[in-house]
This record gives structure tokens, sequence and C-alpha cells, in this order.
């Protein structure tokens, strides 16, 4: 399977059924007839709009199905939304996260120095000249 562009998955997952319906599956995969029950119950819609949102995922890469006797099964192929991490990863600060760690490590530091020696956090006081 080629690694479907950023456009397509971002046009599949813009629809708030679709990305409801990929809430179901996350973690697990689904029959069809769940997705459809799942669908009809919070949005009331019909077998076949689901099965046409059910299309447009599978097209664009972001689920796959899979038959099991009569039944097909859908899931989540996370290859796929790794694109649109790769993508927001672009948008996201690099060093914010080990900043924060040494912030964190930083105030540690500071605590346990002013538990061994209590005047050593304090600024001295400057004579008014």
């Amino acid at each position: 399977m080629s690694t479907p562009h950023v456009d397509l998955v971002l046009a599949a997952l813009a629809e708030p059924v679709r990305r409801r319906l990929l809430e179901h599956l996350a973690g697990t995969e689904r029959a069809a007839g769940e997705l459809v029950a799942a669908a009809h119950d919070e949005f009331g819609i019909s077998q076949p709009a689901t099965s046409q949102h059910l299309r447009v995922l599978r097209e664009a890469g972001v689920v796959a199905v899979r038959a099991d006797g009569p039944r097909r099964l859908y899931r989540v192929e996370p290859r796929t939304l790794s694109v649109v991490e790769d993508w927001l990863a672009a948008f996201l600060d690099p060093f914010a996260q080990p900043l924060d760690a040494l912030e964190t490590e930083l105030a540690r530091g500071r605590r346990e120095l002013r538990r061994r020696d209590p005047s050593a956090g304090q600024v001295p006081e400057q004579s008014a000249s």
C-alpha cells in the first residue's frame, strides 16, 4: 500500500461522521453492521450513507476492511494516520518538551539545594546608596 497524501487523509477526516466512525474503531476491529448501527444511533443516518462514509475512509487509506464470512470487518490503518502526525509535527516546537523537562529538573535541583541549605536560595538584600 502506498502512503496517501496528507490532503486526502485530512479531507476524509473533515467530516464529523467519519471522525466518529474512526473513534469507534480505535483499538479494535468492528463489523460494518456495528458501525452502521452506531452511525444511525448517533447521527440518524441510513446504512447507504454510512457505507459511503466508510468508502471515503477506505479510499483515503484511513481504514482497511477484510472479509470474515458474510461480515466485513473494519480497522484503523495507523500508517496512514502517521501521515497527518508527521504533517502536524512541522508546526510543533521541537524544543518545547525538552525545555519543559529541563525547567523541571532545574526546579528540582533548587528545591534540593534549599532543603540542604535554607539560605542558599535567598537573594541577598542590596543596600540603598
